[in-house]
């Protein structure tokens, strides 16, 4: 049952990557200006964080299965509705729902998985899932580049939404019979604000949104790197796809031990500051050996810091609290990314400048989360 759950994140997180190369270019055949495309493309993330704060709300008060089989089939109907786009405008409405309803998907199945695994493997367990996710950031663009231009995006969102329907067919019959009755559930019963006021909470949202914060600055700025440099324009596809395998390694590998054995703040201030050190370095070099180093190392703190803003979550929250919890950490994930790419893009920073911006906010977040444990050490003891 554990594996499934992990082949519904990947398909969720599958659909979200797969839109990357090809949204722009299709909102450009229909006709949008560039403000329009950047508008057509930037919908999804913002209607993701409602569609994620949605299931956290629900998943806490019906359960994470009902809200996952309605995110499934919900998703998989609107991928079909991409061939019926005839302008810009009808797009925008389009990406607006497929936001919303790929939203709820992500915080139901972490929170379903969390809910079923054992505490003493929770770390160990989320990265695990962290491996699914870089194989989604992997497949997802190479499936939609290759395939969309041999036929078109509206096939392509087509053969994905088929994928997701026929899981959520499967999910329906799989886990239902692991399913707990709604009257055995008590009423969630803590507040919005008890949620905020939790330092393990703060310390999971927080690394969520300055993760995916780097995230955003990477997709945006790295392109412009390799072209500055003059490289070939496929170099940074191949250096997103090193920074991916080399978390997958982490992730998978006897060293993903670590999560379990070690506290996840530990992990969480290392993964900052390797990711923001390798932002740095990032920066500076311009030979691709020195290029597909950084990203190595980026990807190692990737893979340090996914789980361990997980495992935060879980050790913060009950199951009657942690679907809520989930909803709130993927809408940190959804703003992050876009105030990544949209930040550094008002402030008009080079590339290299994007990086250092980066970098320098993941040392000060390390810093901060160095200086809390100490804090926090020094008051028991």
């Amino acid at each position: 049952m554990r594996f499934f759950i992990y082949l519904i994140i990947f398909f969720a997180f599958f659909d979200l990557f797969a839109q990357l190369p090809i949204m722009s270019p299709f909102a450009i055949s229909l006709g949008a200006t560039p403000f329009l495309t950047g508008l057509v493309v930037g919908m999804y993330s913002l209607s993701n964080t409602i569609g994620n704060l949605i299931s956290g709300i629900y998943s806490d008060r019906k359960g994470p299965f009902a809200i996952l089989i309605a995110g499934l089939f919900l998703t998989g109907g609107i991928l079909f509705s991409y061939s019926l786009a005839e302008g810009p405008y009808s797009l925008l409405l389009i990406r607006f729902l497929h936001g919303i309803f790929a939203g709820l998907t992500i915080p139901a199945a972490f929170t379903y998985l969390a809910n079923r695994t054992d505490h003493s493997r929770r770390g160990k367990g989320a990265a695990v899932s962290g491996a699914f996710v870089g194989m989604a950031a992997i497949t997802g663009p190479a499936f939609s580049a290759i395939y969309t231009s041999r036929t078109s995006t509206s096939e392509t969102m087509a053969i994905i939404g088929g994928i997701l329907l026929l899981l959520g067919v499967a999910a329906f019959f799989i886990l239902k019979r692991s399913v707990e009755k709604k009257d055995e559930l008590p009423e969630p019963a803590v507040s919005v604000k008890q949620l905020l006021a939790n330092r393990g909470l703060i310390q999971a949202f927080s690394g969520a949104f300055f993760l995916m914060f780097s995230q955003g600055v990477l997709a945006y700025m790295l392109p412009l790197k390799v072209e500055d440099l003059d490289f070939a324009s496929e170099m940074s596809g191949l250096l997103l796809s090193t920074f991916g395998i080399s978390a997958i390694l982490v992730f998978l590998l006897p060293v993903n031990r670590i999560f379990d054995k070690s506290k996840p703040v530990y992990t969480l201030i290392a993964g900052f500051l390797l990711m923001g050190g390798s932002l740095f370095f990032l920066s500076a070099v311009t030979m691709a050996p020195l290029l597909y180093a950084a990203m190595c190392t980026y990807g190692v703190g990737f893979a340090l810091l996914f789980p361990s803003i997980n495992s935060l979550l879980i050790d913060s929250t009950t199951p009657y609290s942690r679907g809520r919890a989930y909803g709130y950490f993927y809408a940190f994930f959804s703003v992050g990314v876009v105030a990544g790419s949209s930040v550094t893009g008002a402030l008009a920073v080079t590339a290299n400048g994007g990086f250092v911006l980066s970098g320098t906010l993941l040392i000060l977040t390390a810093a901060v989360n160095i200086f809390a444990s100490k804090k926090q050490t020094c008051s028991t003891n």
